[in-house]
């Protein structure tokens, strides 16, 4: 395995030794202690909280190997010096890793070297005593092999039990720049208050009430104000999936052509909703006690982890929501002010209730005014929209696989686009699965007439018959007011995601790049996963660093000691990389000129001439592809005379003498004719070239692995692994509507046999291709994963001269 911590603060010796005595490592007994050997044993007495009886800590010393030849126990009574690979054998041990399989005790130094383990500052072979306590330092922040912090795994053995209900400890409780799990989170308060939000969307004359859910910790009860992890979720109420199914459109139609129409974007500009807004409830008292609670919420393992560590955490499921009020809208600017209402009640700017009753108000009168929001998908996608609204409070974002703007979640090129894995979905389905006041009887008979309405709208509007741009997803398109991001971002996305497809954080990303905020990006290998439970990154860690400095002010060097951009290598596996940027305007553009069959280098000369393909399947072959997608993509990027020759063009580089490292937006310019006035393009750029790759979806390295706190919630410990050697990687992919060649919401002219220029920018990636490996791209039209299939007699020509692949590169 490799190890890579990018949240280990640098700290200075004396700062360290402060830390120590915080956390009880150093106190009035061992700072007696003369010796590195019995130090090191009353260091390691103390790391055994299970066990607070002085035989059984022996035993345990009395498993371990301190050499070769001697145990722990015996070598550290019979010497009073330390030398380092003592220190190293016996940290590795604790730290999870076997004797003879993961490391060898005649020299642990290799193996603390090869793991990317950090070893602490030593003058000679022997630790010093001081160097014993900067080295014992240095490994509570260091990893264990299953992906802990040695702290946190000697918090889940119940290290800082005594913590709980000391006056004396300072809370929150700081360790190497992080907060640490000081707080009973078997003593949570548990809470349920009603946000008047400003809006009233549901038309019944009262401003809409918004449910929301808070955990916090007990100490909020008596004066410790505490920060709020807020994650916005409208699954959080529960989701009505068979309803949401049968909604589901039907892909197996013909793509149609389109009348000509060219409206410019301030045509299509959505404008804010001037409808006036009902007054506030009347306030008739005040409390800071609250009336309701819950038994258990939809939680999400990161803000768990946060709750032994003194934050707060809420979810709320918003308009349209079960014991909320409103109508779900899916993305757009009604759904903004549900999901930052919440924000400004925790920050003292909102009224909120103790019942739907509303008539008693309550205010966050335990919160530091301090938000953070979390979450994935929908979840993160709400953050990004809050974001962009500069509300008061929002100090920054953990978004994860969210997206920047609907159409390019539901549309691409002037196409209806499905998510990956979802055809058939769009804004109505997601719509009907969570509106869940749906599932309260009498609620949704009082509400039916009005959601049937509103669904219709939302299918009216979203118009599957053009797939363009129009009003309905320019009021989704969150990037227009990115201007206005006042947050710090943490931004993740994974590079294989056909979900929420990657450009929806690079245009993010690009849009933030000049703001005076901080922004980070880690990108990894995954499809639409969270990546808080891999054992390869300390992403818990960089998350911890990363709100203390934001929620809790605190000078842990968060902003300049995390880089700028993390990027999972997809070559190799547990392997991080730390870059300057993504996708960077200075990167350089490698073109390659489209021969029969070939990506050659743009400056060879090239020939004439035209290819094609048809999009018309043997009806047989079109209907299993239909329900065997994986099937399709095989045959799509398999060898030219399978079942698809004829029906896509592959054009592929020679093997590469280098490797090769794509960052950025991938690029195709070319000319096409279709023999119908209708007509799409489909591209993807991949990898040909035998070799073991990362497996789709990372595997579960050990079930329940991972204690969030003292006996408290788990997580499956998980990491990416190398498969069986596969001959193709996809790398990227994009699709155009050919009557939308000049934009996303004009439509051109489109005449049978006539060639027009084409030029489509692809999703973006960061890519290691391999010495030896070909660069290819796929020309193509039906996506069965993706696109409309009316399997249609469309013959597709191209003119091979002046076509092109481009694709950035960086050095590496």
């Amino acid at each position: 395995m490799r190890n890579q911590q990018f949240a280990i603060r640098p700290t200075t010796p004396e700062q360290a030794l402060a830390e120590l005595h915080a956390v009880h490592f150093l106190d009035t007994t061992t700072d007696q202690l003369t010796t590195p050997s019995d130090l090191l044993a009353a260091f390691y007495a103390k790391s055994w909280p299970e066990f607070p009886d002085a035989a059984s800590v022996d035993q345990q010393l009395y498993n371990l190997m301190a050499t070769d030849q001697t145990d722990a126990r015996t070598f550290l009574a019979a010497h009073d010096n330390v030398p380092v690979t003592v220190f190293y054998n016996l940290a590795l041990q604790r730290l999870g890793f076997a004797v003879d399989r993961d490391f060898s005790l005649n020299d642990p130094l290799a193996a603390m070297a090869k793991i990317q383990l950090p070893v602490s500052d030593h003058a000679g072979s022997d630790f010093t005593l001081a160097e014993i306590k900067q080295a014992w330092y240095l490994l509570l922040a260091t990893h264990t092999k299953n992906g802990q912090t040695f702290l946190d795994h000697l918090a889940t053995h119940g290290y800082f039990v005594p913590f709980y209900d000391d006056p004396t400890v300072t809370k929150p409780l700081l360790f190497n720049g992080k907060t640490q799990p000081v707080f009973d989170t078997r003593k949570l308060l548990r809470e349920v208050v009603y946000v008047e939000s400003p809006q009233d969307t549901d038309h019944d004359g009262q401003r809409d009430l918004l449910k929301a859910e808070i955990l916090r910790p007990i100490e909020s009860n008596t004066g410790l104000k505490v920060p709020v992890l807020y994650t916005a979720s409208p699954y959080n109420q529960g989701t009505n999936d068979e309803q949401g199914e049968a909604l589901t459109h039907n892909v197996n139609v013909p793509l149609q052509a389109k009348q000509p129409a060219h409206p410019t974007l301030a045509d299509i500009a959505a404008q804010p909703d001037t409808t006036p807004l009902p007054a506030g409830r009347a306030v008739d008292q005040t409390t800071h006690a609250a009336v309701e609670t819950f038994a258990r919420d939809e939680s999400y393992t990161l803000n768990d982890y946060f709750l032994a560590r003194g934050f707060a955490v809420v979810y709320a499921a918003g308009i349209g929501s079960k014991d909320s009020d409103g109508l779900c809208t899916t993305g757009d600017a009604e759904e903004t002010t549900s999901t930052i209402a919440i924000i400004e009640w925790l920050a003292g700017n909102r009224t909120a209730f103790t019942t739907r009753a509303a008539t008693t108000t309550i205010p966050a009168w335990w919160s530091n005014h301090q938000v953070a929001m979390t979450g994935r998908s929908y979840l993160g996608t709400l953050a990004t929209a809050a974001a962009t609204t500069g509300v008061t409070g929002l100090k920054t974002i953990i978004s994860e696989a969210a997206i920047s703007s609907w159409y390019d979640y539901y549309r691409d090129g002037g196409l209806v686009i499905a998510p990956g894995g979802f055809p058939g979905e769009d804004a109505d389905v997601l719509a009907e699965e969570v509106f869940s006041r749906e599932q309260l009887p009498a609620d949704y008979h009082r509400i039916k007439d009005k959601w049937a309405a509103q669904l219709a709208s939302i299918t009216r509007d979203q118009d599957r018959m053009s797939g363009n741009y129009n009003t309905f997803w320019d009021a989704r398109n969150y990037l227009k007011n990115a201007k206005n991001i006042k947050a710090d971002l943490l931004l993740v996305h994974g590079l294989n995601d056909w979900n929420v497809k990657p450009r929806n954080v690079n245009n993010l990303w690009n849009a933030v790049r000049n703001l005076p905020v901080t922004k980070k990006l880690i990108l990894h290998q995954g499809q639409h996963i969270y990546i808080n439970a891999f054992r390869s990154i300390d992403y818990t860690d960089i998350v911890n660093l990363w709100l203390t400095h934001e929620l809790l002010d605190v000078d842990n060097q968060a902003d300049t000691l995390l880089p700028n951009v993390i990027i999972q290598d997809n070559t190799q596996p547990e392997t991080w990389r730390a870059y300057p940027d993504w996708d960077a305007p200075t990167n350089t553009p490698v073109t390659y000129a489209l021969q029969e069959d070939q990506l050659v280098p743009a400056d060879l000369p090239t020939r004439a001439g035209a290819v094609s393909f048809n999009d018309q399947l043997p009806t047989e072959q079109f209907n299993h592809y239909v329900h065997h997608l994986t099937d399709w993509q095989n045959d799509l990027l398999g060898d030219k005379h399978d079942r698809m020759s004829g029906h896509r063009l592959i054009f592929k580089s020679a093997g590469l003498a280098q490797d090769l490292v794509l960052d950025g937006k991938p690029a195709v310019h070319l000319q096409v004719a279709v023999n119908q006035p209708v007509g799409m393009l489909s591209f993807q750029v991949v990898d040909f070239g035998a070799a073991k790759r990362l497996k789709p979806s990372p595997t579960i390295l050990a079930r329940k692995a991972l204690d969030e706190g003292f006996q408290w919630r788990e997580d499956d410990l998980r990491e990416f692994q190398l498969g069986p050697v596969t001959p193709w990687h996809l790398i990227s992919k994009g699709h155009r509507n050919l009557q939308n060649r000049t934009t996303t919401y004009q439509v051109d002219d489109l005449k049978p046999n006539v060639f027009y220029d084409l030029d489509v920018v692809l999703q973006p990636t960061h890519y290691r291709l391999l010495a030896g490996h070909q660069l290819g791209l796929v020309v193509y039209a039906t996506d069965f994963g993706m696109t409309v299939r009316g399997n249609q007699d469309l013959q597709y020509s191209i003119q091979l001269a002046d076509a092109h692949l481009t694709v950035p590169t960086i050095k590496d």
